[in-house]
């Protein structure tokens, strides 16, 4: 890793230290009510229409760490970075894995990818679908089938995001 990114990384984890202090929303996503105020809006899942909407923040945080989908049609998923921070600092993506993918070893090649926005070109095989890597206030759908039930991981591949930018996407 050269002296830039150290450099970055050290003062991305001196940003999050001093960011993750303070209140902390206790109730989980489940229970949120089903209004909204103007300008947020809630995770969707529809399993069956197979329209995801997830959401990353500034906390290094997805809204959610279980997707679900319908096998054999179409999903369409949108990553929504509903912080402020530039993805040069605080850059999100979601990315699908096959069922079985070392999410540590795969986020490993990931952290030296920078030139393909950390999507190893070597770990083709293991990736399903992945969005763009988006800055603060960006979104990007996607869209792609999964024929085959079963679990499949999906991480943020920004370095050192998948400790806590992971969950799955179950597929019935």
């Amino acid at each position: 890793m050269n002296t830039k990114t150290k450099i970055s990384l050290l003062i991305l984890m001196g940003f999050l230290t001093i960011t993750s202090c303070g209140k902390k929303e206790t109730a989980p996503v489940e229970e949120q009510t089903e209004t909204s105020t103007e300008g947020e809006a809630a995770p969707v899942t529809s399993t069956a229409e197979n329209v995801l909407v997830i959401e990353g923040n500034d906390q290094m945080q997805f809204s959610t760490n279980e997707l679900k989908a319908v096998a054999g049609k179409p999903i369409t998923l949108t990553l929504k970075h509903v912080g402020k921070i530039p993805k040069e600092a605080m850059g999100h993506n979601l990315v699908v894995l096959q069922e079985g993918t070392d999410q540590a070893a795969f986020a490993l090649k990931a952290n030296d990818a920078k030139a393909t926005d950390f999507i190893p070109e070597s770990e083709k095989a293991s990736i399903i679908a992945h969005t763009k890597l988006l800055g603060g206030g960006e979104e990007d759908t996607i869209e792609f089938t999964i024929d085959k039930k079963g679990s499949y991981p999906f991480i943020c591949s920004f370095p050192g995001h998948v400790a806590m930018m992971k969950g799955v996407l179950i597929v019935e």
